[in-house]
């Protein structure tokens, strides 16, 4: 059950927030986990804002934050 939830997850991520990157979209989910789910990166909070800090030096950095403002605009369902 959870390889299959972890499957229709990458397949989502990929579909709604990976479209804009061909090599990303069509790559297989363990370059996808290699290159944007294993991360450098520190999630803080303060004033009820959670900010992302990630490494400059990260060779994914553009790929990654372009995919996290899409996830944070999609709509809410109801």
């Amino acid at each position: 059950m959870a390889a299959t939830i972890a499957a229709d997850l990458d397949a989502w991520t990929r579909l709604l927030l990976l479209h804009h990157e061909p090599e990303l979209a069509a790559a297989q989910p363990e370059t996808i986990r290699i290159e944007l789910y294993h991360l450098p990166a520190r999630l803080t909070s303060h004033a009820r804002r959670r900010t992302l800090h990630l490494d400059r030096t990260w060779p994914w950095g553009n790929e990654f934050t372009t995919a996290w403002q899409r996830a944070t605009q999609l709509p809410a369902l109801t």
